[in-house]
């Protein structure tokens, strides 16, 4: 084994060295390119590191949760609140422990499943793990009756196979969506060419059980991170540019993913900017690609993305403070794993994306100081969100894992945010309706409140063992009546799709916002007995 790994480096630094030799003239080899090929890394910072170097924006503190998770790529929690780390080069997820002694550091880890073959992506719907394999999905029943207890039950089963596999980009990332259906990214087998097999650079859509498979979209040279935008069925992806074109280009991509759609790739990339190589003489290919709606930094490697859905993970330095800045939840986190094909190191680091009301995407940066001049600590993978609104970055570099968390001063509540950094009160979102119609509405919202058990996962005193309880606060910071409704529809596991009629989605959203208007004039009303209607 000694002499494997030993073997592996050396190649490594042999393929690196003849990168520099061989690369056109003005374009070099910089940063971690060994963490790339081999998947080396190196030791996480040391705590006194991370609070010095490192900077997150105002209102937020950012700590070493756990080290030594060699090859921490994507991140997931399961419906019952366990973290889980995907390690595809050791074949495995691991189970991080929450921090139960309350040292800032998770308490133990567990492998949770091993002898996979380089699983990346995975999700869980109806009591099942899904993991994305290097050319299969597989399945296995899983169980749980809280936060890390966790555990599968029996062998996994391939429900996909003979998925592309291998060559340059050999990760694939899975997540259920709204509808149900399994989404599986597939990356390009190289830099730039014309890809045999068309299920290559593109997004795949599958039944639950793995038939139906179907090319939900294509041209997307390798898109590792994707998530919904939380109150529509608006799915966003990353996509990593293509390199050797110089420092500055091509733009790395963020897409808004529709059925059908194409993104240019390999004939065009950025704003339909044709490719040197594949794109002369494809003048109809290049117009019928879809731009994308952000562009980031050439070479920076946008991996993961997910967009913030805990009321109490919004802090008011997070929004923008244009005047039409949007709902507070219209905020996606998104790790830059960092270039290697600049001069100037670029990347490595996670930023925010704020969408507007006009539209238009604002981008700051979140968490930086994986990068500092050459010298790189850290490479970010993914990002994810807690079940208490925290939120953890991987690092496939470092091998750690780092939580980030709100600190007292910016305890502000979501209502009182919106727009910037102007508290403002929040409006009627029930406004439209008036005397005995706003009553009938309300009254309906309570009844199929109580029907539906709400309160047993909603409010303290009344949850069932083991759930941890979701708040139902700042509603009205974060949607509007038909949003709201719209979410109930089609909201982010694990809450259960709420299968209703729109009549009765909108008068369930009207009761949830009265509650919460409720509240605003009488803190103290949200007690065991104003849980019931």
């Amino acid at each position: 084994m000694r002499n494997f790994v030993i073997a592996i480096v050396v190649l490594g630094i042999a393929l690196a060295l003849a990168c520099r030799l061989l690369l056109p003239d003005g374009l070099v080899v910089k940063g971690p390119v060994l963490n790339s090929i081999t998947g080396r890394s190196i030791e996480a910072p040391k705590p006194e590191v991370v609070e010095h170097r490192f900077a997150v924006a105002p209102g937020f503190r950012v700590e070493l949760f756990a080290e030594g998770v060699q090859n921490a790529r994507l991140l997931r929690f399961s419906p019952g609140g366990s973290l889980i780390v995907s390690q595809p080069r050791l074949g495995r997820l691991l189970k991080l422990s929450g921090d139960g002694d309350g040292d800032g550091r998770s308490d133990g880890r567990q492998i949770l499943l091993d002898s996979l073959d380089r699983p990346h992506g995975f999700d869980f719907a109806d009591g099942f793990l899904y993991v994305a394999e290097g050319g299969a999905i597989a399945r296995v029943a899983v169980e749980e009756s809280g936060p890390d207890s966790l555990r599968t039950s029996g062998a996994p089963i391939r429900i996909v196979e003979g998925i592309p596999e291998g060559q340059n980009h050999w990760t694939r990332t899975l997540r259920i969506g709204p509808d149900g259906l399994i989404y599986l990214t597939v990356g390009s087998s190289c830099n730039v060419c014309l890809e045999e097999d068309p299920r290559r650079a593109a997004m795949i859509r599958y039944a639950i059980d793995g038939s139906g498979e179907e090319i939900y979209a294509a041209g997307l040279r390798n898109s590792v991170g994707f998530d919904w935008r939380p109150g529509t069925r608006e799915l966003y992806a990353t996509d990593n540019g293509r390199d050797l074109l110089g420092d500055d280009v091509p733009p790395c991509e963020l897409n808004r993913i529709e059925r059908g759609g194409f993104y240019g790739w390999p004939y065009a990339h950025g704003m339909n900017q044709v490719d040197p190589d594949f794109g002369e003489g494809q003048p109809a290919r290049i117009a019928g690609s879809i731009p994308p709606v952000h562009a980031f930094g050439a070479h920076q490697a946008p991996l993961g993305i997910t967009f913030l859905r805990h009321a109490r993970s919004q802090s008011a330095e997070l929004q923008s403070a244009e005047p039409q800045a949007a709902d507070p939840r219209d905020t996606a986190l998104v790790a830059l794993h960092g270039s290697w094909n600049r001069s100037r190191l670029s990347g490595y680091k996670v930023v925010a994306l704020e969408w507007n009301a006009d539209g238009t995407i604002r981008e700051s940066d979140f968490l930086t100081g994986f990068q500092v001049g050459d010298d790189v600590i850290g490479r970010p993978v993914d990002v994810t969100e807690g079940p208490d609104g925290a939120i953890y970055v991987s690092d496939d570099y470092a091998a750690a894992i780092y939580r980030i968390t709100r600190t007292d001063a910016s305890q502000v509540p979501t209502s009182l945010i919106l727009g910037g950094n102007t508290p403002r009160a929040v409006a009627d979102p029930l406004a439209e309706y008036t005397g005995e119609a706003r009553a009938v509405l309300v009254a309906r919202g309570a009844e199929l409140f109580a029907a539906r058990a709400c309160a047993g996962c909603h409010v303290e005193g009344l949850a069932e063992p083991g759930v941890v309880v979701k708040p139902l606060e700042n509603l009205g910071a974060r949607y509007t009546l038909k949003s709201l409704a719209s979410f109930l529809r089609t909201p982010q596991p694990p809450m259960p799709v709420v299968d209703l009629p729109e009549a009765d989605r909108l008068a369930l959203a009207a009761h949830l916002f009265d509650r919460e208007l409720d509240r605003q004039f009488d803190p103290e009303k949200e007690t065991d007995e104003s849980a019931t209607p």
